[in-house]
Formats: C-alpha cells, sequence, structure tokens
C-alpha cells in the first residue's frame, strides 16, 4: 500500500471533506495522531469484568467512563479501573467526557437500541454479540454507520485466533483436497445469573453458537442457505435476577448451512448440555470444530473462544499432529482492544461489521426454519477469505 505523510493526507482530503476521516481507519489516524483510543463502556455486569482487565493493559486503550442502569455496577467498576466517570444512564453516558468508541457489553436485547443511540452521537463502537436483534435492524446500523462516517464492528473475534489462521491457510493450500463437509458444537448447562439469556431475543444461538457461526463461516465462506431446528428443553428457568422464569428463546439448535461449491455444515448449540470440562472447556481435549476434505481433516482443540491447537491428519500423514499449542494469545475479549489498536495504526482489522451481520443472519433464518421446517435463502455476505 503506497504511504503519504499527514500533511500530505490532509491535503489531499481537505477537499473531499471530513466524511473519509472518519469512515477510514487510516483516514482517522492520520487526521487525529491518537495513541490511544478513548473509550466509554455501558453495561458493566459479568462481561465487563473480563473486558475491563485486558483492556487496562492495552497501550491503545484509555478508559475514560462507564455507565450501568444499575448505577452501583458503574461506580464500583469506576472505583476498580480508575475509570474517571461513570453515569446511570446512556443520554449522559454520551453527553459526558467525549469518547472516540462505545463498547456495548450489556443484556444482548439492548444492543441494537445502544449502538444506534452512540452512533446518532457520533461515536463509533464495538458491540458483544449479537450486533443487534435481528438482520433488519442490523443492516441499518451498518447503514446509519456509513452515512454518518463511522465504524460499527461486532464480536466474536474468532478469526483472530492463531488456530484459527492455521485452519484457514491449511484450508486456501489445499491440505484437506476438496472440502465437503464441517461440524461445530458449543453448549453448557446455561446461565443462571440473568434472566435475558432465555427471554425473547436471547438463547443459544446469539449467545453460543455465534461463536461456532462465524468460525465456520470465517473457514468455508458465506453460507447460501440455511436448514434448522431448534427447541425449548427446559420450559422453565430459575436465575439469580428474577427467580423462577418462562424460557421464551431457544435452549437448543440444530444449523445446517450451505456454502456453494458441494460443502455443507452443521453447528449444534444449547444450554442443556452437561460439559464434564465446565463452561470454559478448560483441559479438554476434544475436537469442538471438525473439517473434512477428501485428502484430510483437522480438528480445533478447545472451544473456538478459548482454543488448544489444531489437530490435522492428510493422506500423506494419517496420524494427526497437533499444531499451534498456544492457548494464551488469544482472548475472547480482546476484540476491542484489536480495534482500538487498528484506529490508532490505521490498519483494517480481520473482524468486520458485515461478517457479525452475516451470522446474525444465519440466526434468524435458522429461527425461521425451525418455526416452517423451509430452506432459507441468505441475502448477506461478506469479504472472505478473511485469513
Amino acid at each position: 500500500m503506497q504511504t503519504m505523510s499527514r500533511q500530505d493526507f490532509l491535503q489531499r482530503t481537505a477537499m473531499a471533506g471530513a466524511a473519509f476521516l472518519l469512515s477510514s481507519l487510516e483516514g482517522f489516524a492520520l487526521s487525529t495522531g491518537q495513541k490511544k483510543i478513548k473509550v466509554g463502556i455501558i453495561g458493566c455486569g459479568s462481561v465487563s469484568g473480563q473486558y475491563l482487565p485486558h483492556l487496562s493493559k492495552s497501550t491503545f486503550v484509555e478508559v475514560v467512563s462507564c455507565c450501568d442502569i444499575i448505577y452501583e455496577r458503574a461506580q464500583h467498576r469506576a472505583k476498580e479501573f480508575n475509570i474517571p466517570a461513570s453515569f446511570p444512564h446512556i443520554d449522559p453516558f454520551l453527553a459526558g467526557p467525549q469518547f472516540d468508541l462505545m463498547l456495548t457489553l450489556t443484556d444482548m436485547q439492548e444492543h441494537g437500541r445502544l449502538n444506534k443511540q452512540a452512533l446518532l452521537a457520533g461515536r463509533n463502537v464495538w458491540s458483544e454479540k449479537p450486533l443487534a436483534n435481528t438482520y433488519r435492524e442490523g443492516r441499518e446500523l451498518l447503514d446509519l454507520a456509513q452515512q454518518k462516517h463511522l465504524r460499527i464492528w461486532g464480536a466474536p473475534a474468532v478469526v483472530n485466533s492463531p488456530q484459527f489462521a492455521f485452519m484457514s491457510k491449511a484450508i486456501r493450500e489445499g491440505k484437506l483436497g476438496k472440502i465437503s463437509s464441517a461440524h461445530a458444537h458449543y453448549g453448557h448447562l446455561g446461565p443462571g445469573w440473568s434472566a435475558f439469556f432465555y427471554e425473547k431475543g436471547g438463547g443459544s444461538l446469539p449467545d453460543l453458537g455465534v461463536y461456532n457461526l462465524a468460525t465456520l463461516t470465517g473457514l468455508l465462506g458465506p453460507a447460501r442457505q440455511v436448514m434448522a431446528m431448534t427447541s425449548i428443553v427446559t420450559p422453565e428457568r430459575t436465575v439469580d435476577n428474577k427467580g423462577k422464569i418462562k424460557v421464551e428463546a431457544e435452549d437448543n439448535a440444530m444449523v445446517l448451512m450451505e456454502h456453494g461449491d458441494g460443502v455443507i455444515s452443521h453447528v449444534q448449540c444449547g444450554f442443556n448440555y452437561f460439559d464434564p470440562y465446565g463452561h470454559e472447556g478448560k483441559g479438554q481435549q476434544s475436537h469442538t470444530i471438525s473439517v473434512w476434505g477428501t485428502k484430510g481433516n483437522m480438528g480445533l482443540v478447545g472451544y473456538d473462544w478459548a482454543p488448544f491447537g489444531v489437530d490435522l491428519a492428510t493422506t500423506d500423514a494419517e496420524t494427526p499432529v497437533r499444531y499451534v499449542e498456544d492457548p494464551g494469545t488469544y482472548v475472547w475479549q480482546q476484540g476491542a482492544s484489536v480495534i482500538a489498536e487498528s484506529m490508532v495504526n490505521g490498519t483494517e482489522p480481520l473482524i468486520a461489521a458485515e461478517h457479525a451481520l452475516h451470522v446474525l443472519e444465519i440466526i434468524e433464518a435458522a429461527r425461521t426454519s425451525g418455526r416452517n421446517g423451509q430452506k432459507i435463502q441468505l441475502q448477506s455476505t461478506f469479504k472472505w477469505p478473511v485469513v
């Protein structure tokens, strides 16, 4: 890529206006010269307890404010991580100390509404999964971001792991021959701390299956068609914040995807899976993602959001060999710090909003197929291969 000085860049873009500066990460970096991205966090519950320790170690991030409707949680995080300002509502939060990037870590049902409000207020957004509650809402968010010359990204960040990169490279180099199929699974007995996982707009697909859907489409390409079955295995749950509740969203799902060129993949996820390795899968040696081809197969050891390695067997070396035994380089909560680094350096991250939107459409299509038993054609796509 041809480079230019900051002065040359500003001279060339002066006549084009300021729009390009924000919509292009290179433009943002050249125009601001920032060494750190100012970040505001909305949602100070359990997920923030994973994000904030990671962000506090990033040389590209300065957390300037936090917000939670349960104000005590925001105050607690502010004190715990030396965050200068805290707020009980998004309105004063957005009107408070200026920041470049909002991190949305709230209940998933609120993501679309809050992300839209941030974009309207001129903030870039990193959102935990899902980006929105429906494909249409997600598409509108991307369109709004483009109109406002802003950027929005959505978790998960699975494409950043070295294990994903290895698997993608093996496929592209033909080590598995012609790819035919793949399988992925992720499940546990379900969260007990909040009702939103089981309420309308929640479910095992946007909470768990989203990881596998992002990984398989990242490896095999955008899905073209989807068929699925979904169900509720446990109709009532007892959770910390609301006691006994009725389960409204699927807690069990099986999703088939067709990727073109004969490639078919399958994802299963649910909140009724006993796992002897627990929620995080520590110590697990089995494959949670498997890819098959005419000359070989490979399996991801551990979950794709916390991978331990990749086992590869081919017609030339039939005994599986383990590669990328690196359990620590990638962590699932690194998406926002990766985005901040990209904003500082003016480089595009591997994580793409279009990919998150595609996964959101798959989730919605799976639910539709589960209701009517039909194969659903997809509209969205994303730049592929990712790596």
